[in-house]
């Protein structure tokens, strides 16, 4: 019975005698800079014993139990850590866990993906944006953590085709053709103008600020995203121009 497992693996003092692997949490942060998808990738130290010295992982570590509540709770210290923002988009992507993954032993981690908006620049010294490009960044990185990466980016470009997530990734302020070109970017493809203009204010998630944008065109109206509001699930995909 699970009871008496617990039993057995005690001793006296109640604590676990039996060896527990190593936990972490990494986080996929997301950006849109430049007119293309990036992620945050850090560069691993150099001392003595550290696994993968110098190469490029993403942002994460080990829970602290001092500290961390919960998983959601390290993925989100993790974040401000790097970033110095608190994300408006952080979701558990998935686990990843084996005996070799990490040279230090049988190690676990929690992976999360964030979204963070496009003037939200402030990183660590030791971190840089990369490009994606065809699904993954050119760099190698350590770890599995390339595996994490592309789970990540197909979870986001999956979730892109029915839901208003790339509103989080948007600046403080924007138009609807900067929301749409954000959409276009992470989809790696084009979609219809009057179609995703309808869609889009028709789910309530944005609202117009007492601004216009003026420059060599018509003004065009600013919105910012609604305070608080949660990710919409439209009931389709999102169509390409005919």
């Amino acid at each position: 019975m699970a009871g008496e497992d617990r039993v057995q693996g005690a001793g006296q003092s109640g604590q676990l005698d039996f060896a527990r692997p190593l936990t972490t949490v990494d986080v996929v942060i997301f950006a849109i800079l430049d007119d293309r998808l990036q992620v945050l990738l850090v560069q691993r130290p150099a001392g003595e014993g550290e696994p993968f010295p110098l190469s490029l992982a993403l942002p994460g570590g080990f829970v602290d139990v001092a500290k961390d509540r919960d998983l959601a709770a390290c993925a989100a210290r993790k974040l401000k850590d790097k970033t110095g923002v608190t994300s408006p988009y952080l979701e558990q992507l998935g686990s990843w866990g084996s005996a070799t993954r990490d040279p230090r032993g049988w190690s676990a981690t929690h992976a999360y993906f964030a979204l963070i908006p496009a003037d939200a620049r402030e990183i660590t010294s030791d971190a840089r944006w990369c490009p994606i490009s065809g699904g993954k960044v050119r760099e190698k990185l350590a770890f599995d953590h390339g595996d994490i990466l592309t789970s990540a980016i197909q979870r986001l470009r999956n979730k892109v085709e029915y839901t208003s997530l790339p509103a989080y990734l948007m600046p403080a302020e924007f138009t609807l053709p900067d929301l749409q070109r954000v959409y276009e970017v992470v989809l790696d493809r084009p979609l219809e103008k009057s179609a995703f203009r309808t869609r889009i204010l028709s789910a309530d998630i944005i609202e117009p600020v007492a601004k216009m944008r003026r420059g060599p065109n018509r003004p065009a109206q600013l919105y910012r995203l609604r305070k608080g509001r949660e990710p919409v699930y439209f009931v389709r995909t999102f169509n390409p121009p005919e």
